[in-house]
């Protein structure tokens, strides 16, 4: 389980085919604290340590993951940054809401305006995931916990902050993007019982 606050941006060193996708990511991260089979965020992605160096960790990415994500749509090239986060451990302070890792689908950036010194970001959703997305409620952007302005049909809204843009990728995204997005879990439970008492 992870929070959606963001700890460090990683960088592709390289992506290699071996069956499944294998990934080396340099971080900032102390390495020698990074378990083997611990979870890391990869812009949303949960993915499992498979090896480790001095500044650097790899993952495996399952074909699966690899067609529901952006690292199927802009693919990773090397050089890529990337949002992460380690998982939660008990105690930690819970300063966005409960992400998953588990992406729902792919969202793309369809408008990009200043507003002071904040950018208000427009994102096209897909159709079945826009159910899942309400006005003040939460979405999981590459991995970002963020609150949604407005929604329109499957078009929705959020304000980001210059901080946000700072220590995150956010800075980097440009119209046209692909993001992944997680919906909240919460969204996703009150519509399915709905759908089973209807």
């Amino acid at each position: 389980m992870f929070t959606g606050i963001v700890t460090d941006i990683g960088t592709i060193r390289e992506v290699e085919k071996r069956g499944d996708l294998r990934a080396r990511i340099a971080t900032s991260y102390d390495t020698d604290g990074i378990e083997i089979g611990a979870s890391i965020a990869c812009d949303g992605v949960c993915l499992t340590v498979i090896e480790t160096g001095p500044d650097w960790f790899d993952v495996e990415i399952s074909a699966e993951t690899v067609e529901k994500t952006t690292v199927g749509h802009n693919g990773w090239p090397e050089g890529h940054r990337i949002n992460l986060e380690r998982a939660l451990k008990v105690g930690d302070e819970l300063g966005g809401h409960i992400v998953s890792g588990h992406v729902d689908g792919v969202a793309e950036v369809i408008s990009m305006v200043d507003e002071g010194d904040s950018t208000r970001l427009t994102f096209r959703a897909p159709q079945a995931l826009a159910k899942f997305i309400a006005p003040k409620g939460s979405v999981a952007l590459n991995g970002t916990s963020l609150t949604v302005n407005d929604v329109s049909g499957a078009e929705f809204g959020v304000n980001l902050i210059p901080h946000t843009k700072t220590v995150t990728t956010w800075g980097d995204v440009k119209q046209g993007d692909a993001v992944n997005l997680e919906v909240d879990t919460m969204a996703r439970y009150v519509a399915r019982l709905r759908e089973v008492e209807g």
